[in-house]
């Protein structure tokens, strides 16, 4: 059997969680092969936002394995805290496994990522302070704590909580393949945020790129099947760094308080503005996109004209076109099909550009407001 993954193709923040919160309903394991606590995924169920952090995002589909791989940094307060609230809701996590390759962010990794912020002054990249980024310098100069390790170690006795969770990750993986079960791979963050192919150097510190599902799972590229990229309607970035299609206006407030563009980790007003084509066929170039998910299309219901970016000039100015947009509420829209006119003609245009089909498109907050 083969690995299909999930992607994001901004710069994060694209609803990748409830994309796969509906795949996995036709996947035997979800796993998540990149990322920590920094990376939030929220799925709202009958009006209730749940956010998880490091569970991955197939834990409301009650039969799949969920499985953090080789290629993430766990925190492991965070995902103690995590499994104590996913437990209250009902959920079974005796189906969880952890890799005991991923690495562990420590209070000292936390310490340091804001130590280091600060120093930077103006020039800080805007990390979630999750310590994160030092986690990941510490597996990379040999001297981190991998889960095996971290269990092993008596002075956590926290670590008892997740001993019998943590396996040999490629064993877990290769076995389930061998046995013809259906892998489902989630990334974390975006294309854009990818440590070499993203905004250097305001990126994450690892690779977000579908790629990074082979280095981050342990399986060879001949293991990848359907690689499926997430992106919303429009586009918003969090923290410093360039974002050629952002809107100091009107309309990027309005994007802003209609989508409720605030992080799931930090709480920060994302920056928003129109969807970046360029920055999408290049996504689709790195990733090796078969199809696209497009999110939030209803947070663009009401606008007169909506915009898609199809040319960065060198002067830092970009060329947009500015379709017409529609007054009609999508949110009961269940086909694509269906969608009104105007709708229907800007999501054509972006699969055009993108010369990527659109798979599925989100039209509202909750779990089922999705048009295939």
């Amino acid at each position: 059997m083969s690995v299909d993954v999930v992607v994001g193709i901004q710069w994060g923040d694209e609803g990748k969680g409830r994309i796969v919160d509906f795949y996995a309903r036709d996947y035997d394991v979800v796993a998540r092969f990149g990322g920590g606590d920094n990376a939030g995924h929220s799925l709202v169920v009958s009006g209730k936002s749940i956010a998880l952090r490091l569970v991955p995002s197939g834990a409301l589909q009650p039969r799949t394995e969920l499985f953090i791989g080789g290629g993430c940094v766990v925190n492991p307060w965070t995902l103690i805290e995590e499994f104590e609230r996913l437990t209250k809701l009902g959920v079974d996590l005796q189906r969880m496994s952890i890799s005991d390759r991923a690495h562990v962010v420590l209070p000292a990794h936390i310490e340091a990522d804001h130590r280091r912020e600060m120093e930077r002054g103006s020039d800080a990249l805007g990390t979630t302070g999750r310590g994160i980024g030092p986690a990941h310098a510490d597996r990379a100069l040999r001297t981190g704590t991998t889960m095996r390790r971290f269990c092993e170690r008596e002075e956590f006795p926290e670590a008892r909580r997740l001993a019998p969770h943590v396996v040999d990750g490629v064993a877990y993986v290769h076995e389930r393949l061998e046995r013809g079960r259906r892998v489902l791979a989630e990334g974390a963050q975006g294309t854009m945020l990818d440590v070499v192919y993203g905004t250097y150097p305001y990126v994450t510190s690892s690779h977000t790129l579908a790629a990074g599902a082979c280095t981050g799972l342990g399986i060879g590229p001949k293991r990848i099947g359907r690689v499926i990229g997430v992106a919303k309607a429009y586009c918003t970035r969090v923290g410093a760094g360039p974002f050629p299609s952002e809107l100091h206006d009107r309309d990027g407030d309005r994007l802003r308080e209609r989508g409720r563009e605030f992080g799931t980790v930090t709480g920060r007003p994302r920056r928003c503005g129109w969807f970046d084509g360029v920055a999408g066929r290049y996504a689709v170039q790195v990733n090796g996109l078969d199809g696209l998910v497009l999110t939030k299309l209803d947070v663009l219901t009401g606008f007169e004209r909506v915009g898609i970016v199809t040319r960065y000039r060198e002067n830092g100015d970009v060329d947009v076109e500015l379709l017409e947009g529609w007054q009609d509420d999508v949110r009961g829209v269940r086909r694509i099909a269906d969608l009104p006119r105007a709708a229907r003609r800007y999501v054509d245009a972006i699969a055009s550009l993108l010369e990527v089909p659109v798979e599925i498109v989100s039209v509202g907050p909750e779990r089922e407001d999705l048009a295939v």
